[in-house]
């Protein structure tokens, strides 16, 4: 079967990263003592069960895009970050870069294109290296990779810093001597430092202060348009991701449930899931606002529900639901929504 063609960009050029079919299922790999006593005595194990993380999902990423990845904790969207950045390898699927499967790369075509694509985590202090100073942290991948000569580095690591709005003068510190804005200003230097095209920004500001959070918002875009970065911008937070993204795509439980611009997203949402999420979004308003929150509890991936993921929580499921997946149904370009009452209303 021929795989269907990746659409294109205003320009004719296909996504900067485009995934198909992924797969994500971890796996418990090593029994536990209770495992090993019980096998001892012969007593007969049950089979391993895995966590379900990710769902046969589809995304496209095109150059200078910023796209927003949101949904509850455990939906799977830092497991989708960590494919793409290749941290992770998929159960199942391809992933592509600029149309290229990177299995039909070369092996310097591939460490390229992985060079390429770099992430900033959530924790400032835990992704950075607490025995090294700030100038090593930003300044030894480009010296391994071959992006920048050893006897250049340090100019390059303050011109880098300096973008990042960190004081070049405190480069020989260690991140325990910065704030927590600081080390997220630090991480992102490090990932800058190798001249990435692809940025994926997992919770990149969730624990900073609000009004630093601002702070590292207009970084990014600034960084944006200096560097010509293209990003998928993770997180909860939809204002956040209001404010920063072009485009939303909303995952539950391992699945991609809707995708359109934001604008047109936060407007018009279609999928019963995204509805409840927008009805819950705080906003700055003189009317009086009453919260609701979405009924039950999110369901294990190691045993998800059926047909669609969202059915027992969902106020308008009907017998279709847990019988049937739903389709991701594309009603205009960039605009999609998986959900069998609109497949029913057409």
């Amino acid at each position: 079967m021929t795989a269907a063609p990746l659409p294109r960009d205003a320009h004719g050029a296909p996504p900067v990263i485009s995934v198909r079919g992924i797969d994500m299922v971890f796996l418990k790999k090593a029994p536990g003592l209770a495992d090993k006593a019980a096998e001892m005595l012969g007593i007969p194990r049950p089979a391993p069960v895995g966590v379900h993380a990710l769902d046969h999902v589809d995304l496209d990423v095109f150059k200078g895009e910023v796209v927003g990845l949101v949904g509850e904790s455990g939906c799977g969207k830092s497991t989708l970050g960590r494919v793409i950045a290749g941290i992770l390898d998929p159960t199942a699927g391809t992933l592509r870069f600029h149309g290229r499967e990177f299995s039909e790369m070369t092996p310097e075509e591939r460490y390229r294109a992985k060079v390429a694509v770099q992430m900033i985590f959530q924790d400032p202090f835990a992704s950075l290296n607490p025995r090294k100073r700030v100038a090593e942290i930003i300044g030894e991948a480009p010296v391994v990779h071959g992006i920048v000569p050893k006897g250049e580095i340090d100019d390059y690591v303050d011109e880098i810093m300096l973008k990042c709005g960190i004081d070049p003068a405190y480069k020989q510190r260690f991140p325990h001597q910065f704030s927590g804005g600081q080390r997220q200003r630090i991480g992102i230097a490090r990932a800058l430092a190798v001249k990435p095209q692809f940025l994926v920004c997992d919770e990149s500001v969730a624990a900073l202060d609000v009004s630093i959070q601002a702070q590292v918002i207009n970084l990014f875009m600034d960084l944006r348009r200096d560097f010509d970065l293209t990003y998928l911008f993770i997180s909860h937070d939809l204002g956040v991701v209001e404010h920063i993204a072009d485009r939303v795509v909303i995952m539950y439980l391992g699945r991609v449930v809707e995708t359109a611009p934001t604008e047109q997203l936060f407007a018009n949402p279609r999928h019963p899931y995204t509805q409840a999420l927008l009805a819950n979004m705080p906003r700055i308003s003189t009317e009086k606002q009453a919260f609701g929150q979405i009924k039950g509890e999110i369901p294990s991936p190691m045993h998800p529900p059926s047909g669609c993921h969202f059915n027992p929580r969902c106020p308008h499921a009907f017998a279709r639901c847990p019988a049937e997946r739903p389709r991701l149904i594309e009603s205009a370009p960039g605009v999609a929504a998986a959900c069998h009452l609109l497949e029913e209303a057409v």
